[in-house]
């Protein structure tokens, strides 16, 4: 666009470029929008000239930033001008000052319209691209026939039909039900076999749209897709000016092999054949060069065929090389190509029998955690949360540990939700399972939420076995002379349950844990002062032989927080001091926790409401596909039918299939109304460990009172299986429940799980 002719136009960029403060810029700004505006109110006297001039004035404005709220109609006017430089100036300006729900641009869709059917081509390629950059719904449904015309057009020029494409994609995006797939599907073929790689481009961009909307209608494109990746593959027939650093049109490649991921799978063997040589030659021939476009660019390429071999599953040999692949990325210099491959190693974590091969690079994965670069410690994160199991669990999580000191204070909080997970997920045994969380609060106390220490109180209260080892360590933290609030409160907690079982240890005296305890109540907050409180009550409980000193040290705490200002410190002090006058009644009221009857763990599901990249949603996928030594606790039937929350107990559950469900069974029997072990082997450590993340116990025999119970809702099953089959005209009702109601009413009855109805289509 030849400015120089306009001095106005030059005069003005000058003063404007001459401000010496953004005060003078907004100044000449309004006096020149003033100008213009009165200008525009006598427009019958303005020439083309002018009219032109003072339009472009508006845009270099609005791209300064200002708002320019009125002469959009002097803009939109010029388009339906005669001549090109008046037109070019109305396209140009209202594709930038207008947007798609602008009123304006339907007064224009008939000049549109005209210039795209016209024979004119330069009129045609300013009509089609303002219409790709703005056009909306009402553009889709006025244009879209007369843009289809001039893409399959033997006639246009490539440039025009490059045009028309584009145009037709954002048309297609507006609204899908202008392209008809059953008449585009043939046409869509025929336009791959085009030579011009421009053109093939650009239809390309529209193909992608096509088969992400609906790839059953466009099978027939796909051999096309791999002829053109074999063609680009070979560089044949590529033009010297769509090779870019020696790369045949590389994003002619990658829009193709994103194109075929949108099928499912290539069922022809000879076409699928064809595809994996094209891959194969993709991935030998791309290496790290010095050139950085051409490293772009070859990357490009490399990294959409790794998708490709990932959504096709591909052989376990060339799974094995493109591991091998980004194994040799994730060691260079360049950190973009290091942060593309940890990206797309924990993309490969979905694919089966990857993972003990991508385990070979665990030692350059734990080094990227020391990258200077944080977008690449959070990609080396994500990759070893994705790739531990049971196997390499000890390891990562103690690498995570150390790694945590010197963590930047962003990463600290997911790194520390994400060792706890697979510290609770893999543990090899109990006891490692509690020193890795207390190491973690002791670390990282600011970072490490509620909901870690909740699970580790948890995790303790529903295992017997390791509440003593629990409570030992508690004390242990205690003697340091600084530890963080965190600390304070789940050793408080701990030692207020399970203190007493280590009153035979030395220096584990009722005495000494209150002595301990109480040296850091003037330091905390008003929440752990709470929990200290409850603290203080069960070590009076377990007092035995009672402590005179003990007793009335204690009672002086509560005496001094009965009049704190704080209501539920108050409440506390004043409650316990009470009870602390009953005697033996301390014992019943103060008892220990019950277990706790937990469906899901609230630290997964804290992680995966953060997870938002892909990535990081491929390694939530293979977390949940991972069996892991499972701590689970089953609900206790209650005699009378009726389900209140009762003890629970643990079992083993390795795995969810049905055969371990059955063994699960065989081990478990009713005594007195509570579920416990028929088996009385002695279980290794590791094995003790169940699963608090997935609690759902396995079905258990009925004892004779549930079988009363349920001979009685048979009773009531049969009644309502009759009437279930009574014929139409004798039920009250004309509409039928989908499923068997009468299983249903069962298990409403049984189960709190039961339901009575259930659509697949109501949401």
């Amino acid at each position: 666009m030849a400015l120089s002719g306009m001095r106005g136009l030059s005069v003005f960029i000058s003063d404007v470029r001459n401000c010496q403060n953004k005060e003078q810029e907004r100044l000449r700004v309004d006096k020149e929008l003033g100008n213009i505006r009165t200008r525009f109110k006598h427009e019958k006297g303005l020439s083309p000239y002018e009219k032109k001039k003072y339009v472009w004035k508006m845009l270099y404005i609005y791209m300064l930033g200002y708002d320019v709220d009125f002469g959009h109609m002097e803009a939109v006017s010029l388009i339906s001008a005669p001549k090109y430089p008046e037109k070019q100036v109305g396209y140009i300006v209202t594709s930038c000052l207008l947007n798609e729900n602008h009123d304006f641009l339907r007064l224009v869709i008939n000049s549109v319209r005209n210039d795209i059917i016209g024979r004119n081509e330069t009129f045609q390629c300013l009509a089609m691209t303002m219409v790709g950059n703005i056009g909306g719904r009402e553009f889709a449904e006025s244009l879209a026939p007369d843009v289809q015309k001039l893409l399959i057009s033997s006639s246009c020029r490539p440039l025009v039909r490059k045009k028309a494409a584009l145009c037709l994609l954002r048309l297609f995006r507006k609204n899908p039900d202008v392209v008809n797939v059953d008449g585009w599907a043939d046409r869509m073929t025929q336009l791959l076999d085009e030579r011009d790689l421009g053109v093939l481009t650009s239809v390309m961009s529209l193909l992608v749209a096509l088969v992400s909307n609906n790839h059953d209608a466009y099978w027939s494109c796909l051999p096309k897709c791999v002829k053109i990746l074999e063609r680009l593959a070979r560089n044949h027939d590529v033009l010297p000016e769509y090779t870019y650093y020696g790369i045949p049109s590389p994003w002619l490649q990658v829009k193709t092999m994103r194109a075929l991921q949108y099928f499912p799978t290539i069922e022809d063997p000879n076409t699928r054949k064809s595809l994996f040589e094209v891959l194969q030659r993709i991935l030998m021939g791309t290496d790290v060069v010095k050139n950085v476009n051409k490293n772009n660019a070859s990357h490009a390429v490399l990294f959409e065929a790794l998708a490709l071999v990932m959504h096709l599953d591909a052989e376990k040999e060339m799974m094995s090389q493109c591991v091998a692949l980004l194994g040799k990325f994730i060691a260079v210099r360049e950190p973009n190509i290091r942060y593309l491959g940890l990206e797309n190693m924990t993309r490969m974590l979905m694919v089966t029998d990857v993972q003990d091969i991508i385990k070979r690079h665990q030692a350059q994965i734990i080094t990227s955690l020391k990258d200077p670069d944080i977008s690449i410690r959070r990609r080396a994160l994500d990759l070893l949360y994705g790739m531990c199991d049971v196997t390499n669990a000890k390891d990562i999580v103690e690498e995570l540990l150390q790694y945590l000191s010197t963590a930047d204070f962003a990463m600290r909080e997911e790194l520390a939700l994400k060792a706890a997970i697979l510290a609770e997920k893999f543990a090899p045994d109990l006891s490692w399972y509690i020193d890795v969380i207390l190491q973690l609060i002791d670390k990282a106390g600011d970072f490490v939420s509620d909901d870690i220490w909740y699970r580790v109180v948890q995790f303790v209260t529903n295992n017997e076995d390791l509440q003593p080892y629990a409570a030992a360590k508690a004390r242990e933290y205690l003697d340091k002379p600084a530890i963080h609030e965190t600390m304070v409160k789940v050793s408080a907690y701990l030692l207020g349950e399970y203190g007493h079982l280590l009153s035979r240890r030395p220096g584990c005296s009722p005495k000494e844990i209150f002595s301990l305890i109480h040296e850091k109540l003037p330091t905390v907050s008003t929440p752990t002062v709470a929990i200290l409180l409850s603290t203080y009550a069960k070590i009076l409980m377990h007092n035995h032989p009672p402590d005179a000193e003990l007793q009335s040290q204690i009672w002086a705490v509560f005496n001094k927080y009965e009049s704190c200002i704080d209501v539920e410190i108050q409440q506390r002090a004043v409650e316990y001091f009470a009870l602390c006058q009953k005697g033996g009644d301390l014992v019943d009221i103060l008892a220990e926790m019950p277990k706790f009857p937990e469906r899901q763990s609230a630290l997964i599901k804290k992680a995966e409401d953060t997870e938002i990249d892909t990535a990081e949603k491929s390694a939530i996928m293979m977390r949940q596909q991972q069996t892991s030594n499972a701590l689970v606790v089953t609900d206790q039937p209650s005699v009378n039918g009726s389900l209140p929350v009762g003890p629970l107990t643990l079992t083993k559950m390795p795995s969810i299939s049905s055969n371990d469900a059955t063994l699960t069974d065989q081990g478990l029997a009713h005594i007195n109304g509570t579920l416990t072990r028929v088996d009385s082997h002695s279980a290794v450590p590791s094995q003790d460990l169940g699963d608090l993340l997935a609690i759902e116990g396995p079905p258990v025999a009925a004892n004779p009172a549930e079988q009363s119970l349920s001979s009685g809702v048979d009773g009531v099953s049969n009644a309502i299986d009759a009437l279930a089959l009574a014929p139409v005209e004798e039920q009250s009702s004309s509409v039928q429940p989908i499923g068997n109601i009468a299983e249903r009413f069962h298990a409403l009855c049984l189960k709190d799980s039961g339901v009575l109805y259930e659509d697949p289509y109501i949401q």
